[in-house]
């Protein structure tokens, strides 16, 4: 399943930045081979700020290696603005990656032995960017930024965690590169210095970089535009994480694999009132209508759903009848994703949690049909 929709954080081109297109990577093992992705679809624009969130083993390293180019995909294609990532040979990949890739390990990876305002410059210097008068300036700006050029000259190691984090970050900006993608960055950092280095991200996704960490803390991820679950080397459909958020990782793997895709044109019906109901339906692209009928008048939109919201809820813990129509914003066309009442009764029987939630929006949105309905008559 792709994670595609564009966030209202993305800038205002939204040009397509990242696309890994059916991404697949195994390793060999002395048992079998191992499968690290598995069938991996995704799409980030341009201005977003994105989070990779898993468990340890869960692919999280390996996607980001394919982005990066440091391992390629055993088959699939991967796409970075434009680039084909995947058919660069060894020498492009390096200079390809310098100009194009701002890169934040999560253990810093300073060279000890040279200045902080050195290990800044050595990126220039690798891609040849920028006059010899130029870097030294540059990398002056960029500590300005992360608020450490009081410290250019002195070693990496005189340094705290959280400043030496920033150096990083610096580093990775040298260049101006379109994406920054950082590994785990406030993992090893104290509540407040991981705060500071979050809000750095957050002014460069407002200057128009594209920024992607991988992440274990879910309140961190929660921050950021989106968040791309990963387990067992798949990625979980970001729409059915909204709208079952309290499913397990494993269950919301086996929500997607469930979920069966449907495309409606723009003002087209998709459900019509009074007909047996045997889905429950995520919205992932577009807006769908509620419409309540009126005798002799024109019908009503009780409530309009966006991607994240669902329907079908209300006619699987009562009647099996639909008791409104669903069509199509007449403004665009509406994708959804369909999960039927037997597998869904699967799901909800492993996480009462979510059936409870689930049942209380279905109550819920019962009564609102009902008081609408009176209000019309």
């Amino acid at each position: 399943m792709a994670l595609s929709q564009k966030s209202n954080g993305a800038s205002s081109d939204g040009h397509l930045m990242i696309d890994l297109r059916d991404v697949h990577k195994y390793y060999k093992t002395a048992v079998d081979d191992f499968h690290a992705l598995n069938n991996v679809d995704l799409q980030i624009h341009a201005g977003e700020f994105v989070s990779i969130i898993g468990k340890s083993g869960s692919g999280k390293s390996t996607l980001l290696n394919m982005i990066t180019g440091i391992d390629r995909p055993s088959s699939g294609e991967v796409f970075v603005n434009g680039m084909a990532v995947h058919e660069l040979n060894e020498n492009k990949m390096a200079r390809w990656r310098g100009r194009n890739l701002g890169i934040v390990f999560q253990f810093f990876q300073l060279l000890p032995m040279i200045s902080v305002i050195e290990n800044i410059m050595l990126p220039m210097d690798f891609c040849r960017m920028y006059s010899m008068r130029e870097r030294e300036k540059r990398a002056l700006e960029l500590l300005e930024i992360v608020e450490l050029s009081d410290h250019a000259y002195k070693l990496p190691t005189a340094l705290s965690g959280g400043q030496q984090q920033r150096v990083a970050i610096a580093r990775a900006l040298a260049n101006d590169p379109p994406v920054v993608i950082a590994d785990e960055p406030t993992g090893n950092l104290d509540s407040k210095t991981a705060e500071s280095v979050f809000a750095l991200f957050n002014d460069q996704v407002a200057k128009g970089k594209t920024i992607i960490i991988v992440t274990h803390d879910s309140g961190l991820a929660k921050r950021t535009h989106r968040t791309a679950l990963i387990a067992d080397g798949e990625i979980v459909n970001e729409y059915v994480a909204r709208a079952m958020p309290t499913l397990t990782r494993e269950q919301l793997l086996q929500a997607t694999h469930d979920a069966v895709a449907k495309n409606y044109a723009a003002g087209s019906m998709i459900i019509a009132e009074g007909t047996d109901a045997d889905a429950f339906y995520i919205v992932t692209k577009g807006t769908v209508e509620v419409v309540l009928p009126r005798p002799n008048q024109s019908d009503v939109i009780a409530v309009q759903l966006g991607p994240g919201k669902y329907f079908g809820e209300m006619e699987f813990f009562h009647e099996k009848k639909h008791r409104a129509s669903i069509r199509a914003s007449e403004h665009t066309p509406v994708e959804v994703l369909a999960i039927g009442y037997d597998r869904l009764s699967e799901l909800l029987n492993q996480s009462e949690v979510t059936r409870d939630a689930l049942h209380q929006f279905a109550d819920l949105h019962e009564a609102e049909n009902i008081r609408k309905r009176g209000g019309l008559s």
